[in-house]
């Protein structure tokens, strides 16, 4: 009797492993998958094809076409962004300036892989600079559960104000001032 005992605990010990390590694994996937290039970069316009741009969806295709973030790469392009550029000591135009690229698109530090071919880096920034790739998470089916979602690449920032002002702060040549909740209010949208 005391073997049989010794045996299922062997058993059920075996078994609690198990899930154990497959539990620690699933909850650290989306981590590694988003690390390792599983989650793609698919572009604004993916983002908002047949969603995104209703109504019901909250309009955030209005809300951004209406912001600078939709132009930002597109002011990199003129000629007081490179005089900007070349006053700091840069040798190259604003738009091929790393420095300037950084805060002003999304995918500057990013892998060229890790892009489908719908991204375009000149939209700025956009859906997934704050959102993360939207590849594995744009389907309707995931982005109707929230949790699934974010289990395959959507970002839902929790401490948007320390998120925002890592670009607009005063490393940036033409900062002011930044005040998040009046910013914030300009671009807000409560469903991702």
């Amino acid at each position: 009797m005391i073997k049989e005992v010794n045996k299922m605990r062997t058993k059920i010990t075996i078994v609690s492993l198990i899930l154990f390590v497959i539990a620690a694994y699933s909850f650290t996937f989306a981590e590694y998958a988003h690390k390792a290039g599983a989650f793609k970069y698919v572009g604004v316009q993916t983002c908002v094809g047949a969603c995104h741009k209703t109504d019901a969806q909250g309009k955030q295709l209005d809300i951004w076409q209406s912001s600078k973030h939709a132009n930002a790469f597109k002011t990199l392009q003129t000629p007081e962004a490179d005089k900007i550029a070349k006053d700091k000591g840069f040798t190259t135009p604003a738009a091929e300036t790393p420095q300037c690229l950084k805060c002003h698109t999304t995918g500057k530090d990013i892998d060229q892989s890790e892009f489908e071919s719908t991204f375009n880096i000149q939209d700025g920034v956009q859906c997934e600079t704050c959102h993360g790739p939207g590849s594995e998470y744009k389907k309707l089916s995931i982005m109707k559960d929230i949790e699934k979602a974010k289990e395959n690449g959507l970002i839902v920032h929790t401490e948007k104000e320390a998120f925002c002002t890592s670009c607009h702060n005063s490393e940036s040549p033409t900062f002011k001032s930044f005040n998040y909740e009046e910013m914030w209010s300009k671009i807000a949208h409560k469903k991702p």
